[in-house]
């Protein structure tokens, strides 16, 4: 007889549970539980992050909120975190906005190459009415885009040559994802890209499949692509953020209080996160220094506006993908910034 009420009492406090856990959300006790994945490993600026946003609204909310995290792919690779979004199996996620595209068109407008000066220039923009767009964009598929944490301009690394112009590129091989407008911008510059998963790569280049690859130098230098490819060159072709997101139901079904405890670390975890990856940025480079394996060099500003320029063949693909509306506001907040 003990042990039937024992297991009625067990059943009971299940579907308690489940009920308060609507989504795995919300605890019995009225405490928030923001069930937060993402792909990157303790240590990265990614994970930084998210630890300096927990801390954060911890803090604002003296409790009434609390972050779990499950770094390094636990729940998913960056397309399952954001479906996991739209199910309610997952709470919280930032994944690279070059995964995003399929989710809302918009996000393809940052598939264009030497757009940025510097991380300044990158800020206004994305902080700006361009990025408040593709932010918006998501809604409609149940998501509330909340703002940019860092990447990191990406840089190219290979096996072959210094580059210094678009004619160093022609016949080198490189990974790129499965992308249509970055294998075609690759392509107007001469070289032959391939894509490959991103788990594929290090090998890859170790067996000399592939010539070349392009990341962030984190990147580079936690993957150890420099002990491959004894050729770095800081190129910064590319600005990919990671979009921070959240469950569009969990997100507006939070009062005015918790929103705003929300919204406040969302705010600080983005000034502070895009200070922890810049010295991670700084700290990898000097290690691929130190390493004395690669050869690292810099394009210069005429280098870059003969890429673009040359690259510039994709920007119809991107109007048609992206959208004309989301291209052309994009292309007016980077040249009046």
């Amino acid at each position: 007889m003990r042990k039937v009420v024992s297991m009625i009492a067990a059943v009971l406090l299940v579907a308690s549970m489940g009920t308060a856990f609507a989504g795995g959300q919300q605890e019995a006790d009225g405490v928030k539980v923001i069930r937060a994945g993402h792909g990157q490993p303790v240590g990265t600026g990614l994970h930084q992050g998210f630890v300096y946003f927990k801390e954060s609204v911890e803090a604002l909310s003296n409790g009434a909120i609390k972050v779990e995290i499950y770094d390094s792919g636990q729940l998913g690779d960056d397309r399952e975190l954001t479906e996991g979004l739209q199910l309610g199996n997952v709470t919280m996620t930032a994944v690279s906005a070059a995964n995003l595209g399929t989710f809302a068109k918009e996000f393809y407008v940052l598939d264009t190459y030497f757009m940025f000066r510097d991380r300044e220039h990158v800020y206004n923009v994305l902080d700006g009415a361009a990025g408040e767009a593709m932010l918006t964009a998501l809604n409609a598929k149940d998501i509330a885009g909340l703002g940019y944490w860092e990447n990191g301009f990406r840089h190219l690394t290979n096996s072959k040559r210094a580059i210094t112009e678009t004619a160093d590129m022609v016949g080198i091989k490189i990974r790129v994802p499965d992308n249509p407008v970055q294998i075609a911008a690759w392509n107007a510059v001469g070289a032959g890209p391939a894509p490959m998963a991103w788990g594929e790569l290090f090998t890859a280049l170790q067996q000399k499949a592939l010539d070349a690859q392009e990341s962030t130098l984190e990147s580079i230098q936690t993957m150890k692509f420099y002990e491959v490819q004894p050729y770095l060159t800081l190129s910064g072709h590319k600005y990919s953020p990671y979009v921070i997101l959240m469950g569009r139901a969990f997100y507006e079904g939070l009062d005015a209080q918790e929103k705003g405890w929300v919204d406040a670390a969302i705010d600080q975890s983005i000034a502070k996160q895009r200070e922890f990856a810049a010295e991670n940025e700084k700290i990898a480079l000097d290690k691929i220094a130190a390493s004395g394996k690669t050869e690292i060099g810099e394009l210069s500003v005429e280098s870059k506006y003969e890429f673009r320029t040359k690259m510039a063949t994709v920007y119809e693909v991107v109007k048609k993908m992206s959208g004309e509306q989301m291209f052309d506001l994009f292309i007016q907040e980077v040249d009046n910034n």
